[in-house]
């Protein structure tokens, strides 16, 4: 008996393949907490960096096993809230991608942007940057020229269209064009003085070219550069407190220069003006709507909306910039409709919304 029950659609793949995905609804009970746990273990991930050491690395991601007492598991215990209503399904507009090393497949993505021209770039854990069509076609790609210590976690367009790399484990910002030539680097002394860095996560533009650089370790901080790549100033510092941080993964600026911030082991998502002042804050942790776990990243459509990606909830959330959810899609497990720790979300100019899957090695479009 094949493992897809009848009544399958079938779904866009990228080069010509297709996927089938079985129209079901589901319940909009969150994850239970105990299955979290038992899944996977998160806390260590905001340890400060001298207490990093005493984890062991995350454990890659098993496959489901494709028999259907397995698929009626996850039915009962990962039901989430999906598509614009809890407890509806909503199944992708496409899935493309898959695990490998040569062009167009990915290693563990976990950062991507869309630039002005709807040309998606990807980065994996090998350092690749490869760039893609709306639809998933390869188009090309480079490597960052040191990558031993580990990659790049964070990926944005600056306002002349180039491409800035958090280049996170060397500690400084890559900016390339977006044929691949590397123009200049930010950075890249390790330290806690004004304008060294720790794990660099994130990096993003202003209107008037100010870089915000984000960073995790001693000190969990934002840093203001100005568009010479002069420091100006710094803010934050690892805590709970408003204002503070424990692991600032992603960061956008809005177009009033509002600087937003994913603080993802606060479960929250903070807004500051461009000198660094709270404006307000909102999320908590949980696995309700409007609640966050583990928000690793967070994109701005310019229509009043922002999209967060939660790495602990496997899902995506589309907020009001006032922090009201408006709909949520995404629960654990490894086929179409389902999202395996992800690390981004990019929406198109036109609307499209694209999120990394990243422990599935793949992208999958979806509506929300």
């Amino acid at each position: 008996m094949p493992w897809w029950p009848t009544g399958a659609r079938r779904f866009r793949m990228h080069r010509g393949s297709t996927f089938h995905l079985r129209h079901q609804s589901f319940s909009s009970s969150p994850i239970p907490i105990g299955l979290r746990s038992m899944a996977f273990h998160l806390p260590h991930l905001c340890a400060p960096s001298r207490m990093r050491g005493q984890f062991p690395d995350v454990p890659a991601r098993r496959s489901v096993p494709r028999r259907r007492y397995a698929w009626g598991l996850l039915l009962v215990l990962l039901g989430g809230c999906v598509g614009s209503s809890a407890g509806e399904s909503s199944p992708p507009v496409a899935v493309w991608g898959r695990r490998g090393i040569s062009d167009g497949r990915f290693q563990k993505p976990r950062a991507m942007v869309i630039d002005r021209q709807d040309q998606i770039y990807i980065i994996d854990m090998t350092a690749r940057i490869q760039v893609f069509d709306l639809e998933g076609n390869y188009l090309r790609g480079w490597q960052t020229p040191t990558h031993a210590n580990g990659r790049p976690t964070g990926i944005s367009i600056d306002r002349d269209g180039n491409i800035l790399i958090a280049d996170t484990h060397y500690f400084q910002v890559l900016c390339y064009s977006p044929e691949g030539t590397l123009l200049y680097k930010l950075g890249g002394t390790h330290g806690t003085q004004p304008g060294e860095f720790g794990f660099v996560t994130d990096v993003a533009q202003d209107s008037l070219g100010n870089y915000y650089i984000s960073e995790y370790g001693e000190f969990d901080r934002i840093h203001k550069f100005s568009q010479d790549r002069q420091l100006i100033r710094e803010w934050g510092g690892h805590g709970t407190e408003p204002g503070r941080f424990m692991r600032p993964q992603s960061i956008a600026v809005d177009n009033a220069n509002q600087v937003w911030v994913a603080d993802a082991c606060n479960h929250r998502v903070q807004i500051f003006s461009a000198d660094g002042e709270l404006l307000r804050t909102w999320g908590g942790q949980g696995s309700e709507p409007g609640q966050l776990y583990y928000p690793y990243g967070l994109t701005l459509d310019g229509q009043g909306h922002v999209y967060v990606c939660e790495f602990g909830n496997h899902r995506v959330q589309k907020f009001t910039l006032d922090g009201e959810s408006l709909g949520c899609w995404g629960r654990s497990g490894a086929q179409p409709g389902e999202l395996a720790h992800p690390w981004a979300v990019g929406v198109s100019s036109t609307g499209r919304v694209f999120v990394l899957d990243s422990n599935n090695h793949r992208v999958q479009e979806i509506r929300l």
